[in-house]
């Protein structure tokens, strides 16, 4: 989904056995521009409200360097390039199972 909006290095963090917080953490890079990254956000909000699933809260669109969409059990993190540098959430939860989007086993 993310991915397909040209959303650059999607990982997910599986978090079930870390925390009560929410069970998966989605990681992306929207790209060099705030506004790349609030379309990636948009994309993502439209396509899961096609199938009626709506986020709970959703924070920093305005400044647009890190936009987190809370889905509950999922939460999106969507980062400019260079403020996913920075925060490097994939190391602050570096105990989570990791996988890139498209190695997940198909069922």
């Amino acid at each position: 989904m993310a991915s397909e909006h040209r959303a650059k290095d999607v990982l997910v963090l599986d978090l079930r056995d870390l925390t009560v917080i929410t069970d998966f953490f989605v990681i992306a890079s929207g790209g060099e521009t705030t506004l790349q990254v609030r379309a990636v956000a948009q994309a993502i909000i439209d396509d899961l409200e096609e199938d009626e699933i709506r986020y709970l809260r959703r924070e920093g669109w305005e400044d647009a360097g890190w936009i987190l969409l809370d889905y509950g059990s999922v939460v999106v993190h969507i980062f400019l390039d260079e403020q996913r540098d920075y925060y490097q959430l994939e190391r602050l939860w570096g105990d989570a199972p990791q996988r890139r989007v498209g190695e997940w086993p198909k069922p």
